[in-house]
């Protein structure tokens, strides 16, 4: 016995749609509907109309085999027999996080096609892997941030069947899964939700499509929708965690902000299964009541990104002052954003042209994450060049440092680890002709402002575009791929070998820098991370860190005296 379900107030009639016709739905309690089928299991094909409308795919669809215009299909999650028994999950405060998209990590671009590379990212030294959203999108190719049907894993990756693969396979090498899900919008080829339901608002914009209404009139509906989807990654698929995108575009102004429901879901669950969860969030506020406790006045997530250590970074490395990049570019904010976290907390800020951001107190270092690169960061830009593109090796080595020594939890860029020369760029595969060309038009739009020739910004809608974006794994057996790879391999493993490099208490982090001499030195308790970033070699001050633990280049590094002496470009790392 099967029973369709689906939430459809203030309508008068609604119909499943199946292979020998339509069926008339009972109504219930609070603008639901069902139906009791017979005999209709996994893989039977199903759509709903409402009030003798067009059918459409069930809202909570579970599977979309022929894409978000097609069918849904009944799933049994019971089905498959899981492999993981002995998983207990892993800790967020002593992982290194590895985020990737299905899509372009393997030549398949499958769920199946990324099990094959597993190992390399276990020989690496990652423990968990974050993907970018799976909900079913529109097309066959996009970064999946336009998905419209939020409990089905995209048929052109595998499906349910192909994600639950992979979580098994990723569990059994130790890796733990974090599934990036958006809440704050759904994309617009295939978003039938409006027909159904109060599910959006008009009180609030975001720069996406409309807004989710999450306090409303009839939002206890779309919370508890939005609040089943968590709960069907976390336990039907065994998901360790979910990254929230862009917070900031999240509105609630109840007493009990959706935010801090779905951190007590993902807890409640974690507790029930003796299993580690977590709940990582993406925000532009500097706003450490995301991370912060209730009982403190925060939302109980577990962690946060912090795009304040990335500016900070990557303007200082690259010199690059445009856009966002306009408020960073010193090396005493990279200073502060190692020691503080937020550049900007509570802090005068010259692009906005206000103050920004609240201090951290005494957070740990292990409720944010550190990044030299994202998908954001690198497909944001007009030709979706990556920092490889942008730095000399000697440099690119620095910034490696810098992330996977630092004091927050570290995240590599799929690729990154050995410099891939392959861009990261915008695609997408919109059916309807006028939404792809309205894509295409508006990616030329926004980069012409900023100066780019219109032709020179890839086309999303182009198949080529999509292909430019795929890895060349045969790049890693290749200078100066090669080394960069053994480069981050080292940092890792040091990471896992120094305890003083997994402490989350920032009491033990302190900096010392210089401004005219381009230098810093980054202090975790004892042990000593000097990068020296001026265009000539120089000695820095490593007192109490006589030992040499690490080093970016072969030669031209030496210890004498308290100091350490580095070339251009070059990064050590000391203890006692």
């Amino acid at each position: 016995m099967t029973t369709l379900r689906v939430w459809a107030p203030d309508h008068d009639r609604v119909e499943a749609v199946l292979d020998d016709g339509r069926r008339a739905m009972e109504p219930c309690a609070g603008g639901w509907w069902r139906l009791e089928l017979e005999d209709a299991g996994h893989g039977t094909r199903y759509r709903f109309s409402i009030d003798g409308g067009p059918p459409r795919p069930d809202p909570r669809s579970a599977w979309q085999p022929e894409g978000v215009d097609g069918p849904s299909a009944v799933v049994d999650h019971d089905a498959h027999r899981w492999a993981d028994g002995a998983w207990k999950g892993a800790r967020l405060a002593s992982s290194v996080l590895y985020e990737l998209h299905v899509g372009t990590f393997s030549e398949a671009g499958t769920f199946d096609g990324a099990i094959g590379h597993l190992d390399e990212l276990v020989a690496l030294g990652v423990d968990a892997v974050e993907l970018l959203p799976v909900a079913e999108f529109g097309g066959s190719r996009g970064w999946g941030y336009d998905g419209v049907l939020l409990y089905a894993p995209h048929h052109g990756y595998g499906g349910p069947d192909g994600l639950k693969r992979l979580v098994d396979a990723c569990h059994a090498r130790g890796l733990a899964v974090v599934l990036d899900v958006v809440y704050n919008h759904l994309g617009p080829a295939g978003n039938y939700l409006a027909e159904y339901g109060p599910y959006f608002t008009d009180r609030y914009h975001t720069p996406w499509g409309s807004a989710v209404n999450f306090d409303g009139p009839g939002s206890d509906e779309v919370r508890r929708f939005v609040l089943d989807n968590a709960r069907q990654w976390l336990v039907d698929y065994h998901v360790d965690g979910l990254r929230l995108d862009a917070v900031h575009a999240i509105f609630d102004e109840g007493a009990l902000h959706i935010l801090e429901e779905l951190a007590e879901v993902a807890h409640a669950i974690a507790d029930a299964t003796g299993r580690e969860k977590w709940v990582i969030a993406e925000s532009d506020l500097n706003d450490p009541r995301l991370v912060r406790s209730p009982e403190a006045g925060g939302y109980g997530l577990d962690a946060s990104w912090s795009d304040d250590f990335h500016h900070a970074l990557h303007a200082l490395l690259t010199g690059e002052r445009d856009g966002y990049y306009a408020d960073y570019g010193s090396v005493a904010q990279l200073a502060r954003a190692l020691e503080r976290v937020y550049v900007f907390g509570r802090d005068w800020s010259p692009l906005r042209g206000r103050l920004h951001g609240r201090a951290v107190g005494d957070l740990p270092g292990s409720r944010f994450l550190g990044y030299l690169q994202n998908h954001d960061q690198i497909g944001n830009r007009a030709v979706g060049e990556r920092t490889a593109a942008l730095l000399p090796p000697g440099r690119l080595r620095v910034a490696a440092a810098l992330v996977l020594l630092a004091p927050f939890v570290p995240m590599l860029f799929q690729g990154e680890e050995w410099g891939a020369s392959t861009p990261w760029q915008y695609f997408t595969d919109h059916t309807d002709p006028e939404l792809g060309r309205a894509v295409r038009e508006g990616r030329r739009r926004e980069f012409a402002a900023f100066g780019w020739d219109p032709e020179q910004v890839p086309d999303p809608q182009d198949p080529a575009t999509f292909a430019h974006s795929r890895l060349d794994r045969a790049e890693q057996g290749r200078s100066p791929h090669r080394e960069l790879l053994a480069w981050h391999r080292a940092l890792i493993g040091l990471r896992r070998a120094r305890p003083e490099l997994r402490v989350a208490d920032r009491r033990q982090v302190r900096v010392e820098w210089s401004e005219e001499g381009r230098w810093l030195v980054l202090w975790r308790a004892g042990v000593a991370v000097a990068a020296n970033l001026a265009d000539h070699p120089q000695a820095l001050p490593v007192a109490g860190a006589p030992r040499l633990l690490l080093a970016s280049e072969d030669g031209g590094v030496t210890v004498d005296g308290g100091t350490v002496t580095l070339p251009a470009d070059a990064v050590a790392v000391l203890g006692p």
